[in-house]
């Protein structure tokens, strides 16, 4: 439950949730300390119904996951999404952007985030079993779209010269974007089995925009690291690579073994 309690008004829990696997962390913002991490990794993709069958396994067998706190913030991860600027977002005809590049059904609610500094709207079909489950768990709690929480961190970045190239890696999902001189070029999301998979999407992108794969920068986050298969694949073709550095500055209770840079969107939904 989500309570004013003195006690438990410094805890916030973090959520994401995609058909393929689940993360959790509560942190204590009093003392700026990760007090609770969780990450179940599916063996295969689920549907909606069976992803909130896992959900409530993990709060049957979570004990922590029952712990009063005073804010929730859950963050859906799926491709059924679409970006359009302000300027033409139009709210009562938030589902006809959606019917251009996915599948969807009259009964499918429709949410939206705003990109406020670049004037971005992100429209997206959160999953409405998930929420109704939260909703009755925690009362009014914060959802959104992981690209959502990608786009703000990497248009909010100081650095925009030039051509930067991001690549989001989780779960066997790469999501790209392109940025040009701090305006959004591309983004988009591909699911990957194999490495060739992975490069193709990124050279098929960059062909596209008439990147010269010699000349962008590609910055790197995720489930990626210098030993990956995927990262020596990409040195063959890709001059200038680099890591984003992890800039949560949360620390970590003992005992808690978590990536600052696998769980990038977890921690920056905080």
């Amino acid at each position: 439950m989500v309570t004013n309690n003195q006690q438990n008004t410094l805890l916030k829990l973090s959520i994401q949730v995609s058909l393929n696997g689940l993360s959790f962390c509560i942190l204590n913002t009093n003392t700026n300390t990760i007090v609770y991490y969780h990450k179940r990794i599916f063996d295969k993709e689920v549907d909606p119904v069976n992803l909130l069958q896992k959900i409530e396994e993990e709060y049957n067998t979570q004990p922590q996951l029952k712990t009063p706190v005073s804010e929730v913030k859950l963050c859906f991860c799926n491709t059924l999404f679409t970006l359009v600027p302000k300027k033409w977002f139009q709210e009562n005809a938030a589902a006809s952007y959606l019917k251009f590049n996915t599948k969807i059904l009259k009964t499918d609610f429709v949410a939206v985030d705003e990109i406020e500094s670049k004037q971005i709207v992100n429209i997206y079909i959160p999953y409405t079993n998930i929420l109704n489950y939260f909703f009755e768990k925690y009362g009014e709690f914060e959802y959104s779209h992981h690209l959502s929480i990608l786009l703000d961190k990497f248009l909010s970045f100081e650095d925009h010269k030039g051509i930067k190239v991001y690549a989001h890696n989780r779960n066997k999902q790469l999501d790209l974007f392109a940025v040009e001189d701090g305006v959004l070029l591309l983004c988009n999301s591909f699911n990957y089995t194999s490495k060739e998979d992975y490069l193709y999407y990124l050279l098929f992108v960059a062909e596209q925009l008439n990147l010269d794969p010699k000349k962008f920068s590609l910055n790197l986050s995720g489930e990626i690291h210098k030993e990956d298969e995927i990262y020596k694949l990409l040195q063959d073709y890709i001059q200038h690579i680099q890591f984003l550095s992890s800039e949560i500055t949360y620390e970590i209770e003992e005992g808690w073994n978590i990536n600052k840079s696998e769980e990038y969107i977890l921690l920056n939904t905080l």
